[in-house]
């Protein structure tokens, strides 16, 4: 599975960007799929997910500010960020989760660039 991210960019605090994660197959043959950011000097965490399902888990920084959606018919997962602040500065990568019969396997996307200033 290849993973294209995008729709990063400069924004001010209270400000709005919706990212994309454009994926190579089909994700309804995925069994999640997820944000993670990564702000200078931190670990990579997880911001939000969708299951397969359709089922959405939200990081208690960003839960009520952020949205994950998907559309099957352009392969394609959401983040909607809204009233963003300084600390959601970070580089956002998508993150796709396949279970097989062999194991268990991650496919992560190239990054974008979130910046929120003050």
């Amino acid at each position: 599975v290849q993973l294209q991210a995008s729709g990063g960019g400069l924004v001010q605090a209270g400000g709005s960007l919706r990212l994309s994660c454009v994926a190579s197959q089909s994700i309804s043959s995925i069994n999640d799929m997820a944000w993670y950011r990564q702000a200078p000097g931190k670990q990579r965490v997880r911001a939000a997910l969708i299951t397969n399902s359709g089922s959405t888990t939200y990081a208690d920084s960003v839960k009520g500010r952020f949205t994950i959606s998907r559309d099957k018919d352009k392969n394609t997962v959401y983040l909607q960020m809204n009233s963003l602040k300084p600390e959601d500065t970070a580089v956002y990568y998508c993150k796709a989760l396949v279970l097989a019969i062999g194991g268990a396997y991650e496919y992560w996307g190239q990054g974008t660039q979130v910046t929120v200033s003050s």
